[in-house]
């Protein structure tokens, strides 16, 4: 079930009384939800000044860029975490060099 949904539905369980211990389960379930999509944002924005810092114009590739500040990021920051950051969150930031396998630069 999508998360509007489950919105849209503690909202009407709220307004009807109804099935109170059913609206709070959907509320807790939410919030865990909520809590690691935080803790996400916050390990995305720890990595940021590391990965641009590392970033230039000479273009690397997702693992070659991994490897260079593995050792820099915080604890828990996969490769896969480093390939969300830079080409989802870090788009106005990054170039993208499209090829066999994908380059990244900084964007001047």
């Amino acid at each position: 079930m999508k998360k509007v949904s489950l919105q849209s539905l503690v909202s009407y369980l709220t307004s009807t009384g109804a099935l109170p211990e059913v609206r709070d389960e959907i509320v807790a379930e939410l919030a865990k939800g909520e809590a690691k999509a935080q803790a996400n944002r916050d390990l995305y924005a720890e990595a940021t000044p590391v990965v641009l810092g590392a970033l230039s114009a000479t273009p690397v590739t997702i693992g070659e860029l991994y490897e260079e500040v593995k050792d820099s990021l915080p604890a828990g920051f996969s490769k896969g975490k480093m390939q969300y950051l830079v080409t989802r969150v870090l788009t106005d930031k990054v170039n993208k060099v499209e090829g066999k396998v994908n380059t990244y630069t900084l964007k001047a």
